[in-house]
């Protein structure tokens, strides 16, 4: 196992990032490199898939994937329960990163900053667009909380299902979103030899500042 880990390999050659064909902002590079991603990715691979990494009240880090749910000039959302262990872990320490990662691209963007809870309104908008089943499960999962089985999770189901059968599950009070306000934002591009281009942009003073990163 060791000599086939330390075999593979493979060479990035597709594409290059150079200054002079990056903006000075960021969000129009995450844009046009999402906007690609949506075109070149196939399943499963989902193009708003990305890694969360958050630490808890002792230190430690944790990391998952999630999915992009929305991005505008403030930040990067996602939803998720507030009681989860993710949850409990930003409300201990508000500040998190995202990796997404288009292999088909040879990219990847890092995303590093404060986490702030997206308004009631907002949570609304996005919940009453889930599929009802998502919305139901909202409802019915205590998650990250220990079970006793899969049987035990089908009846919270089945239970939330009569509570609504009459009427639309509206947004739960323990269920939202939450908005990464980016402090740094990476964008690095496969380059052969290991060589890869890196540009950062990094928050300072209000102004956002590119450099390029050794690789």
């Amino acid at each position: 196992m060791t000599r086939t880990l330390a075999d593979m390999r493979r060479d990035y050659t597709r594409d290059g990032l150079s200054e002079a064909h990056a903006p000075l902002l960021p969000f129009p590079l995450f844009e046009q490199w999402f906007a690609e991603a949506l075109k070149t990715e196939q399943l499963p691979v989902e193009p708003n898939a990305m890694t969360l990494a958050t630490v808890d009240g002792e230190g430690r880090p944790h990391c998952r994937v999630l999915l992009l749910k929305g991005l505008d000039a403030r930040g990067f959302t996602f939803f998720s329960n507030y009681d989860s262990a993710k949850g409990e872990q930003l409300a201990a320490n508000p500040f998190a990163a995202m990796t997404f990662f288009w292999p088909s691209l040879e990219r990847q963007v890092r995303i590093e900053g404060r986490v702030e809870r997206v308004t009631a309104a907002e949570c609304d908008a996005y919940f009453q667009v889930r599929p009802l089943g998502s919305r139901l499960g909202a409802w019915a999962s205590p998650q990250s909380q220990v079970i006793q089985g899969r049987s035990e999770l089908e009846s919270l189901l089945a239970q939330t299902e009569q509570r609504f059968l009459d009427s639309a599950p509206h947004c739960p009070p323990h269920w939202g979103g939450y908005r990464l306000l980016p402090e740094r934002i990476e964008f690095w591009q496969g380059r052969a030899s290991r060589l890869h281009d890196r540009l950062n942009y990094r928050l300072q003073e209000g102004a956002w500042l590119r450099e390029r990163l050794a690789p």
